[in-house]
């Protein structure tokens, strides 16, 4: 298979420094149409010409087959087709994005990959009041050199749409002699949504944010209140649940900022992250959480908030 030069893929150190420091680093890419979007650089393995599919039945709408590549088979789609902006007689474009998210491997087809630029979070806006067709499908909105705008992917909720969303099965209820709360944050809808279902299954009270400066700004004023009211927040909440990458601020400096706090001493904080790297476990390690979580997968989820969320106050 014909490669691209992959060399500005290939520093994953510097990468995972970059994750600590409230920056992130976009793969610009366009569809044919005229916009630039753009996808997180941790999830891109690697980008090389569109390769030859095999088409197979009953797929979903949008993928185009299944292909095979150092020793891994997986579906590769369309993402004009997924973003309903594809139009009638167009090709599937010249480059294919090789991308990891969650364990696993998909090929995502473009018109033709771009550069990589970088961005401060607090830079990375959610897509209020953008008219674009696929504004459903864009968890965020940044600005490149040129001025021109780049609408960021939600990769999770595109796979929800195109494979169904990932399923809460049976799940047992903490065991608990206190009402337990706890506070989460990601800027996915998809991802609140499953959440959510898993703490209401475990019969945990919750309350939640869609970006990492939200969530901070919230969890100040939970803090505030609670030393006015001469109370202990650990107190009222028993664990928080951050995403990594989020607009704004991302879920390691949030972490940073909750674990430098004295307010927040004694309250568990979980990563929870479609960025399943070793990577990015060791850089969530480096600033203090208490667990990370590879999504999605319910159980794993249930079974590591629970004796975190067992324990006494």
């Amino acid at each position: 298979m014909d490669r691209f030069d992959n060399s500005l893929l290939e520093s994953i150190d510097g990468r995972t420094k970059l994750a600590g420091s409230n920056r992130m680093e976009i793969l610009l890419f366009n569809l044919g149409t005229g916009e630039t979007f753009g996808i997180n650089v941790f999830k891109v393995k690697e980008v090389c010409r569109t390769p030859i599919i095999t088409r197979t039945p009953n797929m979903p709408f949008g993928v185009e087959g299944l292909i095979s590549l150092r020793g891994s088979v997986f579906p590769v789609l369309s993402l004009s087709k997924v973003l309903g902006i594809s139009q009638p007689g167009n090709s599937l474009g010249g480059a294919m994005m090789v991308a990891e998210y969650s364990k696993h491997t998909l090929g995502f087809l473009v018109h033709e990959v771009d550069r990589i630029i970088r961005v401060d979070w607090d830079k990375v806006k959610a897509p209020e009041n953008v008219a674009n067709s696929a504004h459903n499908l864009i968890s965020a909105i940044s600005e490149h050199a040129e001025g021109k705008l780049v609408s960021i992917l939600d990769v999770e909720t595109i796979l929800a749409n195109t494979f169904g969303e990932a399923v809460v099965g049976d799940i047992s209820p903490l065991e608990s002699e206190h009402e337990v709360n706890l506070f989460f944050v990601d800027d996915s809808s998809v991802a609140r949504r499953k959440i959510s279902e898993v703490l209401d299954k475990l019969g945990v009270k919750h309350k939640h944010a869609q970006n990492g400066l939200e969530a901070w700004t919230r969890l100040e004023a939970m803090a505030t209140h609670a030393k006015q009211c001469s109370r202990m927040l650990h107190d009222e909440l028993d664990l928080i649940l951050v995403d990594a990458e989020m607009p704004e601020m991302d879920g390691y400096v949030l972490t940073r900022n909750i674990k430098s706090d004295p307010r927040f001493d004694g309250i568990p904080v979980v990563m929870h992250s479609s960025l399943s790297s070793e990577a990015n476990r060791a850089m969530g390690t480096r600033v203090g959480v208490d667990a990370y979580v590879a999504k999605f997968d319910a159980d794993v989820l249930a079974n590591t908030l629970r004796p975190l969320l067992s324990r006494g106050r």
